[in-house]
């Protein structure tokens, strides 16, 4: 990046490789599938960031999701404030948690109760729990490259970081802890017939992120989440949805509403708290009252129900209410994008293959479709690499690893579109 100031991002991440492993919080921050180091942001307003150096980015990221409305909405913000101004943590209820549960409960289909906890993590960490405590079942059938938290049972061929890093797991993780996690391929309903038929009797839930958004994006196929939700039904096993990205993103009713799908469990998180930390689980009530203090299944978290981060999402979903069509706007958005991109690679003569959904968007340096996580990982690193850094050149942020999704908010417009497009041709075409 010639030409381009980043020495006071250099200084911190020499920094904060001393302090911090890798010199980050999260591994796929670091850069290193991209081949470059990363930038430290000082500022964020609507569909951009602002480095430490001033230099400006059009952003896909979006906090990894979390975002539907861009960096810093001012509506956000003030309930922030106003909320942080009266308490930043009760470790006690508070009216807050009470208002967004009602509003959750209203937006999403098929439940009853939600128990809010402080991350996507913390959520697949509940609904395990929950989905054995309730069945009295020990093993759990995930698929592989959907990626559910950083909780030992599910860092079983994960997408996200653990597919950026290239590794199938992790160190530290016990054979007992994955003992009974079943590994199954997305969009093939057959795997999962023969794990039910071997393991039925004994298989407490099926978990799937509905829209794989952590090998980049694979869209279900069609009738695969039906015959999810038929076979869970027959075997006497729970269906959960891990919605910590689709939840509110696809939709008012996330993937539940968009496929008319009805999950016995329901995770969610970012959007959720509109930027702050939350998470939660969710479901009917006879279920979720099988949780403390109603029911024999022990959660708990200092700062679950967090006032400041309560406030937030209260604030993002009244804006979703007050206006639905922005679902539709944020469709079209993501088509335009992914259209853009495929138009400058074949004029390139490069392969690619893209996808979108409500607002997400993803796409491979490949010459076929990709339906799960062994086609994702047969595409190649470096030319996702080369295009990583020559956008970025562009100011333009995409995500810095290609087993994740393009995130658009309602920040996004089409002459930011125009602006990828421009610049993926100029990419594309230079060696």
């Amino acid at each position: 990046m010639a030409g381009v100031d980043h020495s006071k991002s250099q200084e911190l991440f020499g920094k904060a490789q001393g302090l911090m492993p890798g010199g980050v919080s999260s591994p796929v921050r670091a850069f290193n599938a991209v081949g470059a180091d990363p930038f430290f942001v000082a500022s964020a307003s609507g569909a951009e960031i602002t480095d430490v150096d001033g230099n400006s980015y059009l952003d896909f990221v979006q906090s990894w999701g979390a975002l539907l409305f861009g960096h810093a909405h001012e509506r956000i913000v003030a309930a922030v404030s106003e909320a942080a101004a009266k308490g930043t943590s009760f470790g006690t209820p508070s009216e807050l948690e009470v208002e967004l549960a009602e509003l959750v409960v209203e937006l999403v289909p098929n439940i009853d109760r939600i128990r809010f906890v402080s991350s996507g993590t913390e959520a697949g960490m509940t609904a395990l729990r929950l989905a054995r405590g309730a069945t009295g079942r020990n093993k759990v059938i995930k698929f592989a490259g959907c990626y559910h938290g950083h909780l030992d049972a599910m860092l079983v061929e994960a997408g996200s970081g653990v597919a950026t890093l290239g590794v199938p797991g992790t160190a530290g993780v016990t054979e007992g802890a994955v003992s009974d996690t079943i590994v199954c391929s997305y969009n093939d309903i057959d795997s999962v017939r023969s794990a039910l038929d071997e393991h039925g009797e004994d298989v407490a839930a099926i978990v799937v992120e509905p829209v794989a958004a952590n090998m980049g994006l694979v869209l279900p196929e069609a009738g695969f989440l039906q015959s999810l939700r038929d076979l869970a039904t027959e075997a006497g096993a729970l269906l959960v949805f891990d919605e910590v990205i689709t939840g509110f993103r696809l939709g008012p009713g996330g993937a539940q509403q968009r496929f008319g799908i009805e999950a016995d469990l329901v995770m969610l998180g970012k959007i959720l708290g509109s930027g702050l930390p939350v998470g939660a689980v969710a479901g009917k009530a006879e279920l979720m009252d099988r949780l403390a203090p109603s029911g024999d299944i022990y959660q708990a978290g200092t700062l679950s129900g967090n006032p400041v981060a309560m406030a937030a999402g209260i604030e993002g979903l009244k804006m979703i209410k007050e206006d639905l069509s922005i679902y539709e706007t944020l469709q079209e958005r993501a088509r335009s994008l992914v259209r853009a991109l495929v138009d400058a690679a074949d004029m390139a003569e490069i392969p690619m293959v893209a996808s979108a959904i409500g607002g997400l968007a993803g796409f491979y340096i490949a010459g076929d479709d990709v339906i799960n996580y062994e086609q994702a990982q047969a595409t190649e690193a470096d030319p996702y690499a080369r295009l990583f850094r020559g956008m970025l050149f562009h100011n333009i942020y995409f995500p810095p690893s290609r087993f994740e999704a393009l995130f658009l908010s309602t920040a996004h417009t089409e002459e930011h579109i125009d602006r990828v497009a421009q610049a993926a041709r100029v990419v594309f075409t230079t060696p």
